[in-house]
């Protein structure tokens, strides 16, 4: 028999389809071009030098955030002081609470949050704690009693800007920053109708009044300029336009960085509230000479035009940030004032370019920029009535389920104590103890009728 040949077909391997080709005869003359790195606002954002005190402060000051939003959300849903845990639990999403549950919150945050029993549904309900609860107030009535510093902050934002004009979204967006109350609309600017004008419904103006004492228009900075010329006795040239520096722990200095900085702390700018003045004091002709003279040095790129630019728009933030109560704020709210206060480059960019003068924190809700010289080991250096009060609410945060004997209510002391017998004797309540009583009521009458 004629033997037959079989071939059995074998199944090819399976080869990536993007897998880098082998060296062969085919692709031996083929290049492999270097990639250069990319140097953008997010990669020096991620290869920035930490600092952990200020990250584990936004990391804090994230979680009140998300317990004061869920406050604010069952305040306006006005259901009485508490409120069940079931619909807490579907409330707490629309916080911003979507990584842990209701009864874990509950237990995880005790001096926060108050679950009890409902004395008639008999389901699990919940409340905050009074002392939450009048943090909050107290922090409301030093908001309400500090309306002269309230004024003098916009007053200050508005003298920086253009125009003399601010848009009103971007301070309601920043009210919780710059400690205004919550109407402040009602309360601050159309209340004080001889210092703010409502050119539109969102537009505030400045109007230039009388009587303004000339240290209103100075910059925060200029009291640490002053302090460093006097006492270290720096030169004017030195200290003139010069900005606190303080880097991280671990930062590292190219060669040659010293000497760019020490230039840069030289270059003049124009100072935040410059323009102001200048615009109101000089004559048509001078005005025109500064504007042409401005716009030699900082439109066009001469010598230092945009560096003398850019150390301007430093300086505006840092007299922002140096406004607020915390001096922080989240990155994406300062943007809003670019137009208003010619902030022209990239806000990011510019924070993440000067790590001495400013930190942004990726910790919490969002990217917040800190004020670096305020801050010393994660505590602020200055304290003010505001800041005090939201240090307490976070304290209250941070001690999690340490010292909770304290935290025994007046309803579980009237428990405890109905557990408790009046007995002479002081004994304790047993099982059957109810049945004391109806006994006893019978005895009464058996005594009753053998009297009769």
């Amino acid at each position: 028999m004629i033997g037959v040949l079989q071939l059995r077909w074998k199944k090819p391997a399976n080869i990536p389809p993007k897998a880098p080709l082998s060296f062969g005869p085919f692709n031996s003359t083929t290049q492999t071009r270097w990639k250069k790195p990319a140097n953008t606002a997010q990669t020096r954002l991620e290869n920035r030098v930490r600092d952990p005190n200020l990250d584990n402060l936004a990391a804090h000051y994230r979680r009140l955030k998300l317990i004061l939003n869920l406050h604010d959300l069952v305040s306006a849903k006005k259901r009485g002081p508490f409120v069940s845990v079931q619909l807490l639990s579907k409330w707490a999403p629309h916080a911003g609470i979507t990584t842990i549950a209701a009864g874990d919150l509950f237990r995880k945050y005790p001096h926060i949050f108050e679950v009890f029993t409902h004395p008639v549904k008999r389901n699990l309900c919940c409340k905050f704690r009074d002392k939450f609860v009048n943090f909050l107030k107290e922090e409301q009535d030093v908001v309400l009693q500090n309306a002269e510093e309230s004024v003098m902050r916009i007053r200050k934002i508005l003298m920086m800007s253009v125009n003399g004009r601010v848009h009103l979204h971007a301070l309601r967006l920043m009210r919780t920053e710059l400690g205004l109350p919550e109407n402040f609309k009602d309360l601050i600017i159309i209340k004080y109708n001889q210092v703010f004008r409502m050119v539109d419904l969102e537009i505030i103006e400045l109007i230039d009044g009388n009587g303004v004492s000339e240290n209103f228009g100075v910059a925060k900075i200029e009291s640490w300029r002053k302090k460093e010329y006097v006492e270290k006795w720096l030169s004017e040239f030195e200290v003139k336009y010069a900005f606190p520096i303080d880097f991280p722990t671990g930062f590292k200095k190219e060669p040659g960085f010293k000497e760019k900085l020490k230039n840069w702390q030289r270059l003049p700018y124009i100072k935040p509230y410059e323009r102001e003045r200048t615009t109101e004091a000089t004559e048509p002709s001078s005005r025109c000479d500064e504007l042409i003279s401005r716009s030699g040095v900082i439109g066009k790129r001469g010598f230092g035009g945009v560096e003398r630019y850019e150390k301007r728009a430093v300086a505006v933030i840092h007299e922002v940030l140096s406004l607020t109560v915390e001096k922080s704020v989240p990155v994406e709210r300062l943007a809003h004032f670019k137009k208003d206060l010619d902030i022209v480059v990239n806000i990011r960019e510019l924070l993440l370019k000067h790590p001495g003068i400013f930190y942004i924190s990726t910790k919490g809700i969002t990217e917040i920029v800190f004020l670096r010289e305020a801050y010393s080991k994660g505590r602020l250096i200055e304290p003010n009535p505001i800041y005090d009060l939201r240090r307490k609410m976070l304290e209250l945060i941070l001690l999690g389920n340490r010292h909770t004997r304290e935290l025994r209510t007046e309803r579980e002391l009237k428990d405890e104590t109905k557990d408790m017998t009046d007995d002479d004797n002081g004994w304790e309540s047993r099982e059957g103890d109810f049945v004391i009583p109806i006994l006893e009521c019978f005895t009464d009458h058996d005594e009753n009728d053998n009297l009769n």
